[in-house]
């Protein structure tokens, strides 16, 4: 079965920083490259960053370009998005996703590009 499990949503000032984690399970982590999205109240999903099976190329929406950093550790099956001067625009439900790549430095930014999905953290921004 798999399973992307997203941890570390809170509320956060503006300014303030913060880390999201995400495990996955039941896939094979170092065939994928994965993603964060977020979905605003009220609004469509929206993608944030994305970084290839090797971990060496990332790609980022021009609205966190600079501020967020998404990392992975494939020895515990984990990828992190590390959020620094944040922003009450940031609210959101951040996602993780997953897709296969078959080569280590694809990296994929399309929702439609990514098949499977966690359940989301809560992140709130206030100013």
């Amino acid at each position: 079965q798999v399973q992307l499990v997203e941890t570390g949503g809170r509320s956060v000032q503006a300014g303030g920083s913060l880390r999201l984690s995400c495990t996955v399970s039941g896939r094979t982590f170092t065939s994928d490259t994965m993603a964060w999205f977020r979905q605003a109240p009220g609004k469509g999903r929206e993608f944030v960053a994305t970084i290839s099976r090797d971990g060496r190329t990332t790609y980022y929406a021009d609205s966190v370009k600079g501020r967020f950093g998404i990392f992975r550790d494939n020895a515990k099956n984990t990828m992190y998005l590390l959020m620094n001067n944040m922003k009450p625009e940031d609210t959101a439900v951040y996602y993780c996703t997953a897709r296969y790549a078959a080569y280590g430095y694809d990296i994929f930014y399309r929702e439609s590009d990514f098949g499977s999905w966690g359940q989301g953290t809560q992140v709130t921004g206030s100013s």
